[in-house]
């Protein structure tokens, strides 16, 4: 079982965020911060990539750039719970489940009146 966090807006569709180590994030760093939405989280590990590339010497800049990978794997989700904040979402529901769409078929069955949210609009 895995746990994922619910973050629901007015009016936008519910994000669903899993908890754990991003391993996109390690792997990819700001790009992938900034794909799922977090331009300011990745703007700030580019500002920290430049800052080590600048003041680091030369045999501790490899390490330290993993490191601040290691970090964004870390932290990475949460920095986009952050970022959801920011952008007027609110942490509504913590569901425990196998995969994306069991959360999602969960957080469907306990708040059904989310699917408005998804249906076009004239139709009922």
């Amino acid at each position: 079982m895995k746990t994922w966090t619910a973050h629901l807006h007015a009016r936008k569709a519910p994000v669903l965020l899993k908890e754990g180590f991003a391993w996109g994030g390690y792997i990819f760093g700001p790009a992938w911060l900034a794909a799922r939405g977090g331009w300011i989280p990745a703007a700030l590990a580019i500002a920290a990539y430049v800052l080590i590339a600048v003041f680091a010497k030369d045999q501790a800049t490899l390490l330290l750039l993993l490191l601040a990978n290691w970090c964004i794997g870390l932290f990475g989700l949460d920095l986009l719970r952050w970022s959801l904040q920011l952008r007027g979402f609110t942490l509504a529901h913590v569901i425990a489940a196998r995969d994306a769409d069991s959360a999602f078929i969960r957080l469907m069955s306990a708040r059904p009146d989310l699917a408005d949210l998804y249906l076009p609009v004239g139709k009922a």
